[in-house]
């Protein structure tokens, strides 16, 4: 059943529209505010405090403030409050999910999906969270013991893009709050609503006020520019593009914050000539139609043997054909729109530059007329290698076709790139498939599989795909540092 505008309106209306400083709710300190755009209509959903340099430094200020008792907070203490923020968010998982699909406009049963995994995070690091241990030895020479900790590394400030509004910020803030960190968390100003709704749920959940803080802003380097050049900073985690993540480590040199960069992908599709094609095809459209393709862990390249390329990119494409381009909130919903309309420029430049180089359109290739930001699924095949199509991320429903004809050959090609985050290989070889995994240049590979995310595996890529990983024992490690004692030996006279 579709959504009325009545329960639009009840989810809207839970939504703070202030910024949180120090666990209160306030306008900014300019009187600024911005608007929030549903990019299936283009109409306004609400009307955001647009935070200034002054209040990211008050919420750095008011992290700083509750870092040190925040730190001597119980592991266990820490942990239930994430597990009652976990089973918050799943009962509320309607109203994410409601929320999630108007401002970023995918269909409801993906935002349901995301919900699932969003707050899975919060149920994982809520176990992690007493596992942060250390150890304690003799030292080799028998002359001294080695005590080992692990100490929350302090004030954080998390930027999160707007992609996967609840995903995004329970991935940071949950192994954040794990560790004993505070938190200055600046989302996208394309789809703030669901951090804020989020942080309703901490604070519900018992976080101590100041722990976390929240900024919404457009000018997003005058906020956080400041912070990062604040000494009393001492983590920055960003999660966007590849250009921005090398300027915020230029910037995080300074004071050699502690950083972890979620950025770039073009993630390779390797099909070989005895994949099971079905299960192929299927995996390819959960790889490049999740989030309407817009996610770094998107299928970017389609690598297709050529003695099934044909049938696959006909499966495809009839794939394809069925999904129903139409605002989120309705039945017949399957690709939602894109994040607005620079966004389907970009794509559909990349289509047609594509096409000019001598590519085919075989389905789509067009942006849907009307309302919202919506772009045809698409399917081209006799994409050139050198096309701009096969270098830049894509970050929308276009799957573009080459083919080889040796391992060796779909290596090389599926490495021939600066990025480095996730591969598919679809094989029933499972040799040739623990082979790829050495030989591909990537952090994290589907075998036979179209998903790869998971809260209990470490996600993060190689090259110019980032640092850091977020997700699995991994994850809470990125918010602590180890501390060494060197102790006298006590049985010295």
């Amino acid at each position: 059943m579709a959504v009325t505008a009545d329960q639009e309106k009840a989810v809207l209306d839970k939504v703070p529209t202030g910024l949180l400083i120090g666990g209160e709710w306030r306008a900014s300190s300019s009187g600024a505010t911005f608007d929030v755009e549903d990019p299936a209509t283009g109409r306004t959903l609400l009307t955001l405090a647009d935070g200034s340099p002054e209040d990211g430094m008050a919420a750095l200020d008011a992290a700083v403030a509750a870092q040190a008792s925040w730190a001597r907070t119980a592991p266990r203490e820490r942990g239930e409050i994430l597990r009652r923020a976990f089973d918050l968010v799943t009962a509320r998982a309607d109203e994410f999910a409601l929320l999630m699909t108007l401002e970023m406009g995918k269909p409801l049963a993906e935002a349901r999906g995301e919900v699932t995994y969003g707050a899975e995070f919060l149920r994982w690091f809520s176990e992690e969270a007493v596992r942060a241990t250390g150890r304690y030895s003799m030292a080799p020479d028998g002359k001294s013991r080695l005590l080992v900790s692990k100490k929350p590394v302090g004030p954080c400030l998390l930027i999160t893009p707007w992609n996967f509004p609840l995903a995004m910020a329970t991935r940071k803030v949950a192994p954040a709050i794990a560790a004993g960190c505070t938190m200055v968390l600046k989302p996208a100003n394309l789809t703030p609503l669901t951090s804020s709704l989020f942080a309703t749920v901490l604070q519900e959940a018992g976080l101590p006020a100041g722990v976390l803080n929240i900024v919404n802003t457009t000018t997003a380097g005058d906020v956080t520019g400041p912070l990062i050049d604040d000494p009393r900073l001492r983590k920055l985690s960003f999660t966007g593009s590849t250009p921005v993540g090398r300027t915020l480590l230029a910037a995080a040199s300074k004071n050699v914050l502690r950083t972890s960069m979620e950025l770039g992908g073009n993630a390779p599709f390797l099909v070989f000539e005895d994949a099971d094609l079905d299960a192929a095809v299927q995996g390819a459209m959960l790889a490049k139609l999740r989030n309407m393709g817009e996610a770094c862990t998107a299928a970017n390249r389609f690598i297709v043997h050529e003695s099934v390329a044909d049938r696959f990119a006909s499966a495809l494409a009839e794939r394809m054909q069925g999904m129903t381009t139409a605002r989120g909130t309705e039945d017949e919903s399957k690709l939602g729109p894109l994040i607005d309309r620079k966004s389907r420029d970009k794509v559909h430049e990349l289509v047609t530059a594509a096409v000019g180089d001598g590519a085919t359109t075989v389905t789509g290739g067009a942006p849907v007329t009307g309302d919202g930001y919506f772009y045809e699924a698409t399917v081209l095949t006799n994409v050139p290698r050198s096309a701009r199509i096969m270098q830049e991320e894509i970050f929308g429903p276009v799957a573009p076709i080459i083919t080889f004809s040796t391992e060796d050959e779909a290596v090389e090609l599926a490495n021939d790139t600066e990025y480095g985050l996730v591969a598919y290989v679809f094989t029933r070889d499972l040799n040739r498939g623990l082979r790829l995994g050495e030989r591909l240049d990537t952090g994290m590979m589907g075998l036979n599989a179209g998903v790869v995310s998971n809260a209990a595996a470490p996600f993060g890529g190689v090259k110019q795909s980032g640092l850091g990983r977020e997700g699995g024992a991994e994850g809470i490690e990125e918010y602590l540092y180890t501390q060494y004692v060197g102790i006298a030996d006590p049985y010295a006279s």
